[in-house]
């Protein structure tokens, strides 16, 4: 433990296992401890069920009905990965695909007038969809080629559109699409969380909903991945990447200490003994006094034993619910998972309900969303705090990642690894930077 470190990381989030991986793979010599005696921090999937009871203070054992307790692994945030996105990204070009196997998930949805209705994910779809009258489908299909062919490096796809100028809202105008159709195209397409985008430039809508059709064509039922056995697979998938290139890692370690001198890190104390080091990678949970609250997402986590009504019965569903349907200014959003994806006991379904918090009754907040779920066997709630860092390691050489958002993909969370990376090293992030040195001698003897 007395030794000299490029990077300790602490914590085993997703976000700092990408790190320590990346650093590791650049040749840094990295130290990563974890308070915690499993991997995943906030983003852990608990198993065996009888500790989410705990977790949860759920009184009495799971009852028989819920199978054998190691069956399960279930999420304590609910994501899935964007089939075109940053993390597959990622995961391909350092090879951590090769600890992971991935499913596609069935379907996504999107709620209107009360009903739930499928996302439509190929033409024949959108044409046969029960979402849109005949003359939106016509616009909506205009716009969506639009989309397709356009490229902000070439000024022959704008169409009189300024990328940088130009707002959505305009753009919605230029193609006459309607609100209904305006919601489902922002909310389920561009996956934006509220309706701020609509005043802003266009460009980044655009390339949203170029990720999404990108993703939805890669495997045709929908753009979303999830890996078999929970989201929890994907820290650990990294901690071994780093372990390859020499990362040291200890788990169940209690920090006592940052220590820090003239305003810089320079160690860590645990269990009596200082590790020291150059720079420091942490959650928020670790420097509560360098990072500030800026919102709450509640979490529902619901187990059902039947698939949610109205998806065809799907093994493995997302419902976004648009705000304007229900009155709010942020979208509540269904992940739904099953024992198809092993995270769950034969014939059991995992639906995790989430939204940022509007008011001073979040579980009220998500009702449309339980009431699409019903019945619902178990619950699990929980309340969350955003936290952001307000030191950005400048000085202090300390890199705080945020706390996960209620999003149901794994952009945002990218996006905070490519910032991170760009204050430690003062370069942009290239993926190139991933790419394996050595060969891991996975299974042979």
């Amino acid at each position: 433990m007395n030794e000299e470190y490029d990077v300790i990381v602490l914590g085993t989030g997703l976000t700092e296992c990408i790190l320590s991986g990346i650093m590791s793979v650049n040749g840094k010599k990295v130290l990563h401890m974890d308070r915690n005696p499993y991997y995943g921090g906030e983003s852990a999937s608990i198993t065996p069920l009888e500790d989410l009871y705990k977790r949860f203070k759920i009184p009495g054992a799971p009852p028989a009905s819920m199978g054998r307790g190691r069956d399960w692994n279930v999420d304590l945030i609910p994501k899935f990965l964007m089939a075109n996105g940053q993390l597959v990204k990622m995961l391909l070009y350092t090879e951590v695909t090769r600890y992971l196997d991935f499913k596609v998930t069935e379907g996504s949805f999107v709620y209107k007038g009360g009903k739930i209705y499928k996302v439509p994910s190929t033409e024949a779809e959108a044409l046969a969809s029960s979402l849109m009258g005949l003359f939106e489908k016509r616009r909506f299909r205009k716009f969506l080629v639009y989309v397709a062919s356009f490229d902000e490096k070439d000024p022959r796809t704008f169409e009189g559109v300024d990328p940088k100028k130009t707002t959505m809202r305009d753009v919605y105008k230029k193609f006459d699409l309607g609100q209904d159709v305006i919601d489902f195209t922002g909310h389920a397409l561009a996956l934006y969380r509220t309706d701020d985008y609509l005043d802003q430039p266009c460009c980044e809508t655009i390339n949203r909903i170029k990720l999404y059709s990108e993703s939805l064509a890669r495997y045709g039922k929908s753009p979303y991945l999830y890996p078999l056995y929970g989201l929890g697979e994907l820290p650990q998938g990294f901690a071994r990447l780093s372990a390859i290139y020499g990362g040291t890692y200890m788990l169940n370690k209690p920090i006592e200490e940052i220590i820090v001198q003239n305003g810089k890190v320079i160690g860590v104390k645990s269990e009596g003994e200082v590790a020291r080091c150059k720079q420091l990678i942490c959650d928020p949970s670790y420097v509560k006094d360098r990072v500030e609250k800026v919102g709450q997402v509640i979490r529902v986590i619901c187990i059902l034993s039947h698939p949610i009504k109205n998806t065809n019965d799907a093994n493995s569903c997302q419902i976004i619910i648009p705000q304007n349907q229900v009155n709010r200014k942020s979208d509540i959003y269904v992940c739904m998972i099953s024992s198809a994806h092993n995270v769950a006991a034969q014939g059991k379904y995992i639906a995790i309900v989430s939204t940022t918090v509007e008011t001073k009754e979040p579980e009220k907040e998500i009702r449309p969303a339980l009431e699409l779920l019903e019945p619902i066997e178990q619950k699990f709630v929980s309340i969350s705090d955003l936290l952001v860092p307000t030191d950005l390691g400048k000085e202090s050489q300390i890199f705080i990642s945020r706390t996960y958002d209620a999003t149901t993909h794994f952009e945002t969370t990218c996006d905070d690894i490519k910032d991170i990376y760009k204050r430690m090293t003062g370069s942009e992030f290239d993926f190139e930077e991933m790419k394996r040195k050595k060969n891991d001698i996975y299974g042979e003897d």
